[in-house]
């Protein structure tokens, strides 16, 4: 059965993350997602490596791991828009698309004309997203704006590292770029309210995603910590300013998380460790009393969890129902059972380099489920396909336009698969 959004195509402007990533999760709902690059040079992450793909011959290529985490499932065109005749060509793509994903300065586009209310004029069904580092109204709105940048200023980094004064203490980014993440996925979401709009009323609409504004917004508790009670949310390393014990404990081996989340789950762990009059201390009572005693807690706790490494301890703690569990290396994930269960990890058919691993997608549908059709594309894999099938430029036309630079040049038939492309 075809994707829930396979009536639906894409155009994917946007390079980098944030942009990519919601292309790539429309992709796996069933959208065709059209990804405009640059003649000869393409999304700036296809040369942010090491490490690289390589080939069937075991060659690097010149695609980067990086680009491959974000462009599943995408077809690759190659046209300078800054050129009239490319220009024009987007302009007859976003004619024939339903939406469009933008991640350029504010008024990148608007000089080329490609902004949304030049290109309404052209297919006022359109649904066109843009993202920036801060939107598109505000003081800031014409600075750029990276994850990095925006985890610092949207006080993600003021919550995360160990506390001021301990070993290593002091700001600490996440260690993936969360907030190209989430934007990418609040744009999916934003694009699919957009089209549920449309359906009703047949009109398009500009969709304005900022990256500090998802940041604000996924401070989740610790944002309403502060509007709460007025007082600035410290750094606590891997444990929880809401709940105790939540955190990451040693062992005798190594570490493991202990994440109890409730009265009855505490008292029960105090039995297994071996101090269930713990569970009775008027300090230690309730959530509250232990996030208020935690300084007093967490050292009984560590010296307890100590006796027993950590595989006794996550196996002990979950036959009785405690959450836990290991730590685990990148190669400990995708050779865990329940990760290889869920598919997590499949692999595709590249055009160069053959088979490849590819993290899969976490949606799971009872009757549409995601169907992995395209390997990220190399450079330019379907101008053919693109310039030639869906606008109806002759291999003449194309051939004049890649001598000239607006298009990039069709891949070599050596390249092509047997329908063409």
């Amino acid at each position: 059965m075809a994707g829930p959004l396979s009536h639906i195509r894409v155009l994917d402007l946007s390079r980098i993350l944030a942009g990519p990533w919601a292309g790539q999760t429309l992709a796996d709902l069933g959208a065709e997602v059209i990804k405009v690059e640059r003649p000869g040079v393409g999304d700036d992450t296809r040369g942010w490596g090491p490490p690289f793909l390589t080939d069937s011959e075991g060659n690097p290529t010149t695609d980067a791991a990086y680009f491959l985490s974000a462009n599943r499932g995408k077809k690759s065109v190659c046209i300078d828009f800054t050129r009239p005749a490319g220009r024009e060509l987007i302009c007859r793509l976003a004619e024939q698309s339903d939406i469009l994903l933008e991640n350029f300065k504010v008024g990148g586009l608007a000089k080329y004309g490609l902004d949304y209310e030049t290109l309404k004029q052209i297919n006022p069904r359109l649904i066109y997203c843009s993202i920036t580092g801060f939107g598109q109204t505000g003081p800031y709105r014409q600075r750029a704006g990276y994850d990095f940048l925006i985890q610092g200023m949207g006080g993600m980094m003021s919550v995360t590292g160990e506390p001021d004064g301990e070993p290593g203490g002091g700001p600490m980014k996440v260690g993936v770029a969360i907030v190209d993440i989430f934007t990418g996925m609040y744009a999916s979401t934003s694009v699919l309210a957009a089209l549920a709009h449309r359906e009703r009323t047949g009109e398009g609409q500009h969709i304005d995603l900022a990256l500090l504004d998802v940041q604000v917004a996924t401070l989740a508790n610790q944002a309403m910590n502060y509007l709460t009670s007025g007082c600035e949310p410290q750094r606590l390393g891997n444990a929880h300013p809401n709940i105790v014990p939540y955190q990451a404990l040693a062992t005798a081996d190594g570490h493991i998380i202990l994440a109890i989340g409730n009265d009855g789950q505490f008292r029960k762990f105090c039995s297994l460790a071996g101090h269930s009059e713990l569970a009775d201390d008027p300090r230690f009572v309730s959530n509250a009393a232990r996030v208020e005693n935690r300084k007093v807690l967490i050292p009984i706790l560590e010296q307890a969890l100590l006796r027993r490494d950590s595989t006794d301890w996550t196996n002990l703690l979950e036959g009785e129902g405690i959450p836990c569990g290991p730590i685990n290396t990148l190669a400990e994930v995708f050779s865990d059972p329940q990760i290889e269960a869920r598919q997590m990890r499949i692999e595709l058919e590249h055009q160069q380099a053959g088979k490849i691993s590819l993290v899969g997608s976490p949606m799971k549908f009872s009757q549409t489920p995601v169907e992995y059709h395209q390997a990220p594309p190399f450079l330019g894999e379907h101008n053919t396909e693109i310039l030639g099938d869906l606008l109806g430029l002759s291999e003449q036309e194309r051939l004049q336009m890649a001598a000239e630079g607006i298009v990039g040049a069709c891949p070599p038939l050596s390249q092509l698969d047997q329908t063409g492309r």
